[in-house]
């Protein structure tokens, strides 16, 4: 007879073990007090742990026991991520467990919220990411703007865009400012994720950083992770470019400038919320500023220690993700469920990892939840979860 445990999904303890960066089986394995080859079984699936152990493990991930037995969706598309450095390695687990849990916290709201429809266009015409010509990169970032209504002026909040639009966005430090988000696909919903660095981060950058992730939704969605490695600088380079194009329309933009100065990039800065050092690098791939005069300007943009932040830098407050934290605040004003029952019944990771990942904040499961005696929900029966967990509230984003 097999000991162990039931039901035990071994993938779930490789993502709790990078999630919360254990990145060795022997780290692991020291904190609950056992062999690292019994901890590489564990993972592998020739044995499982029993209770007491899997007590031990559910502890030092800070995630509950049942947490390793829940089924996790398997998908070969690709994480998008900016680099490939082999010395980012622990860092691009960690953030893919990350974003694995950003998936569940989603799918739990969505038991009692229906988050915006996913509002994306097909504007590939069945063309693949590796015919796209620069001329095509122009005319996909116009074609984005005018199915959502955007003319081509400032696009003056990313975010709040995107998730309008129906991807889940969070943001969280990452621990290195090499890793600037990632975004991937997730197949049972067909909606987009993003995960966003909050390090050393600006309003600017969270601008460009949004709208590369959005462009790698948007051209790159059916691409392998094989096709990923083998392109990646193409890859990078397409969702640059649509999202400067997209931020900085070429039938708009460039007739704005006269002076190609740092000072005219500063004001131009103030209205499209886009930093100078991008402005430079747009008006370089538009060919108005020729590789000696982008040359000049850049070194003069080092002088001045704007490598380090740039004006309006600290005068304008960074756009956070704000549709898992109002549909959680929504579930619980609505008395769906306590955050004590949220805790204990919807997630499997802690207080803390949920309060990052939603955008809570810190200690928001800890605050007073008011009355102890609450109304029966009453809805129309049509509307009741599948699960039976509660009435699906609808939920769009303002802003």
């Amino acid at each position: 007879m097999r000991n162990g445990t039931p039901g035990f999904v071994p993938s779930r303890l490789v993502q709790a073990r990078e999630a919360q960066g254990f990145i060795t089986r022997e780290a692991l394995a020291r904190r609950v007090a056992k062999s690292a080859s019994t901890v590489q079984r564990w993972e592998e699936g020739s044995a499982t742990p029993e209770p007491d152990a899997l007590r031990v493990l559910a502890e030092a991930l800070n995630v509950r026991p049942e947490h390793f037995l829940r089924p996790l969706q398997n998908s070969d598309r690709p994480v998008f991520f900016r680099s490939l450095a082999s010395s980012l390695k622990r860092e691009k687990a960690l953030q893919r467990a990350r974003m694995s849990w950003l998936f569940d916290i989603s799918s739990a709201l969505q038991e009692y919220v229906e988050l915006p429809e996913v509002d994306i266009p097909d504007v590939m015409g069945g063309a693949s990411f590796k015919q796209l010509r620069s001329e095509d990169l122009e005319r996909i970032a116009l074609d984005l703007r005018e199915h959502w209504s955007l003319g081509h002026g400032p696009c003056v909040d990313v975010v709040a865009f995107m998730e309008r639009s129906g991807f889940v966005v969070a943001s969280e430090e990452m621990g290195t400012a090499r890793l600037d988000g990632l975004c991937r696909w997730r197949d049972d919903e067909q909606r987009p994720y993003v995960l966003l660095a909050d390090d050393k981060m600006s309003f600017a950058r969270r601008q460009m950083d949004a709208a590369h992730e959005m462009a790698h939704a948007v051209l790159h969605r059916g691409v392998s992770m094989e096709e990923f490695a083998e392109n990646f600088d193409l890859i990078e380079h397409q969702a640059f470019r649509v999202a400067s194009a997209f931020l900085l329309p070429h039938t708009v933009y460039p007739g704005e400038t006269r002076f190609h100065s740092l000072a005219e990039f500063e004001a131009l800065k103030d209205r499209w919320k886009v930093s100078i050092k991008a402005q430079i690098k747009r008006l370089s791939d538009l060919d108005i500023l020729d590789p000696a005069s982008a040359r000049t300007l850049y070194k003069s943009y080092s002088a001045r220690g704007w490598s380090k932040g740039e004006p309006l830098d600290d005068v304008w407050a960074v756009p956070r993700p704000r549709a898992l934290s109002e549909a959680l605040n929504a579930v619980v004003d609505a008395q769906l469920r306590t955050k004590t029952e949220l805790l204990s019944s919807d997630f499997t990771i802690s207080a803390r990892d949920v309060e990052s990942l939603a955008g809570l904040p810190v200690g928001w499961f800890d605050e007073d939840q008011g009355a102890i005696v609450r109304l029966i929900p009453r809805s129309d029966p049509t509307r009741i979860a599948a699960s039976g967990s509660g009435a699906i509230l609808p939920f769009r984003i303002e802003g």
